[in-house]
Order: structure tokens, then C-alpha cells, then sequence
């Protein structure tokens, strides 16, 4: 498992993709700095922790939070691949839909993260829902640790997440 220098990771972290969904995020905050170089475009890129809410498909590419939702829902074991301790900073989509208003509102550039500030277990994440559990083999490439640090956005937005986990997991489920 592959482990962040930093946590929680701040903006000013070293930036190092392990996915093509990654790369791409990458790039694009690559091409928002060279438009602010070439053209001075005021730019501003959002990044978000493991965003969740209601309305998620718990099916194919899904989160986690979706599929164990969906596990919960339809009353059959999560299945989790490694010893369930790898965690995950989660924040609810009504927080991330706060941060963009605010963002759009207001005139901060470069780059900030939208999350918590907070670490769930895999393992907490089910227990929390009530599910027993299937363990698999942990996946090759899979971050053992994500957390990012949200301090820059309260500062530059005046934002910070309000709904905790167990309110938006109630959220979900229902």
C-alpha cells in the first residue's frame, strides 16, 4: 500500500498521480497555471476528498460509501479488500455544492481542498452502517492513507464541512 508524505495533504504537496483519473486532474490544474502565465486567467481548482450523498449508484465505479450504502440497503456483507484500515477523508456533496459557491463568490486563485480534515477507516466505514464484512486481497496501487487538509479553504472561502459522517451516511441511507 502506498502510504502520503504529508497527512493530511496540503495543497503544497507534491503532486504524484497513480491513476489516469489522477493524471487527468493533474493536467488540468497544469493548463489552469499555464493560462494564468501565458494569459493571467484568474483561476481557482477545487480539490475534493471522497465526495458521497444520496443518489449515488452503488454499481461499477462507485465509492465506497455508495457500495457499502447499497450493501446496507439490500442487507448483504461489504466486501473489503485489505485489512479495512486504509481510510478515506469523506465529505458530503452538500458541502462540496457550499464550497463552489463560495468559491464562485469569491476572488481566491491557485488551489484548494475540499474535504474534512478527518480519517475513516474502511472497517469504522462499515461498522458505522451496521454491515458485517467479506475479506478479500488487498489491490496493488491502493493509497493506504488519504486526508487532506481544508485549512486553506476556511481561510481563502470562509468554508469548512458541516455535515459530520454519521449524519450523511443517515443521509444516504434512507
Amino acid at each position: 500500500m502506498l502510504l502520503p508524505a504529508v497527512l493530511p495533504t496540503t495543497e503544497g504537496s507534491p503532486v504524484a498521480p497513480l491513476s489516469p483519473y489522477g493524471a487527468s486532474k493533474a493536467a488540468a490544474e497544469t493548463y489552469m497555471q499555464l493560462f494564468l502565465r501565458l494569459h493571467g486567467l484568474s483561476t481557482l481548482a477545487l480539490r475534493m476528498a471522497n465526495v458521497y450523498g444520496p443518489r449515488q449508484d452503488p454499481h461499477g465505479e462507485a465509492g465506497v460509501v455508495a457500495i457499502f450504502t447499497g450493501a446496507a440497503r439490500e442487507g448483504r456483507r461489504a466486501i473489503v479488500y485489505g485489512d479495512g484500515a486504509q481510510t478515506r477523508d469523506y465529505v458530503h456533496v452538500s458541502d462540496v455544492v457550499r464550497a463552489f459557491a463560495a468559491a464562485g463568490l469569491n476572488e481566491a486563485t491557485g488551489v484548494l481542498n475540499v474535504s474534512t480534515g478527518r480519517e475513516t477507516s474502511v472497517a469504522d466505514l462499515a461498522r458505522l452502517l451496521g454491515l458485517e464484512t467479506e475479506q478479500r486481497p488487498g489491490r496493488a496501487g491502493e493509497v493506504s492513507r488519504s486526508c487532506l487538509d481544508p485549512t486553506r479553504a476556511q481561510q481563502a472561502l470562509g468554508w469548512r464541512a458541516e455535515i459530520s459522517l454519521a449524519q450523511g451516511l443517515a443521509d444516504v441511507v434512507s
